[in-house]
């Protein structure tokens, strides 16, 4: 099975291919002027990032977090509307609200091996259900997405699998895909970065939303603390958890000693 490509689709024909295939691409999203500017900002957070230290990670990998702290460009990138739409509209079934899980440019190196293949829901160490789907995943590619430089592979489809079943080589696929394009995959399917067998870097950014009652696998209230959140747009401070998650979740004591349940939708109010 190949991942579907779709062009300028809309929220909904984004929500209902991921329920069907477990992933697609869509083409790009970012222009050239959007791509440039997001590459810009990127490049001496990179720099400054060490590499993995293990496997998984990569050796020869590098993971640049705490992105909406950093970068104005990622944040019109985790409010853009036909992604939002399309992850509200994905994980509906399971939540009122969603929250932004991770926030990540992963940099696959020269030299770096495949990843293992595995599923990103094992973030909760796999006591969700699996009728219940925690997660709608991004990768935005700011480099070229090539089979020689380490396109993530993908089995659409396995979302739907037991955890026993095993991909067979034949079954996977390549995201192979040009720069300002967006993978998108469920947090059920299987995947994993590729090897990188060339001289270049492939450079991706993971934005990932997930179920509002779950807690997210960046801190964002450390990687995004108040003093900087309460300065954002009032939804982008909700999907970092600023906000009521239901009739309690979320509840906060005031640190001057101000007890209370029942929290307006955001939490933080801006200066002045």
């Amino acid at each position: 099975m190949q991942l579907r490509r779709l062009k300028s689709p809309t929220a909904e024909a984004i929500a209902a291919t991921l329920g069907e295939d477990g992933a697609l691409i869509v083409e790009d999203v970012l222009d050239s002027a959007r791509l440039m500017d997001v590459q810009d900002q990127m490049a001496p957070l990179i720099e400054a990032t060490h590499h993995g230290r293990d496997n998984f990670s990569g050796l020869q990998t590098r993971r640049t977090g705490g992105l909406m702290a950093r970068s104005p460009a990622v944040r019109e990138m985790v409010m853009d509307t036909t992604m939002l739409g399309a992850a509200r509209a994905f994980l509906s079934p399971w939540t009122e609200k969603i929250l932004l899980h991770l926030t990540q440019v992963i940099s696959i190196g020269p030299g770096q091996p495949a990843q293992i293949i595995h599923r990103d829901r094992l973030a909760w160490g796999g006591y969700l259900p699996r009728d219940i789907e925690p997660q709608f995943n991004t990768i935005w590619a700011l480099t070229d997405f090539t089979e020689e430089n380490g396109a993530t592979r993908v089995v659409p489809g396995s979302h739907r699998w037991p955890d026993e079943q095993r991909a067979e080589v034949e079954e996977f696929d390549r995201a192979t895909m040009v720069a300002g394009s967006v993978l998108i995959y469920s947090g059920s399917v299987l995947h994993s970065g590729g090897a990188n067998q060339t001289d270049e870097t492939r450079i991706g950014i993971n934005l990932t939303y997930c179920l509002g009652w779950l807690r997210q696998e960046e801190n964002q209230y450390l990687s995004c603390p108040p003093e900087v959140a309460r300065n954002l747009d009032p939804e982008l401070q909700a999907l970092l958890g600023y906000t009521s998650g239901g009739p309690a979740l979320g509840y906060y004591t005031d640190p001057d000693g101000h007890p209370s349940i029942e929290q307006p939708e955001s939490a933080l109010k801006s200066p002045g």
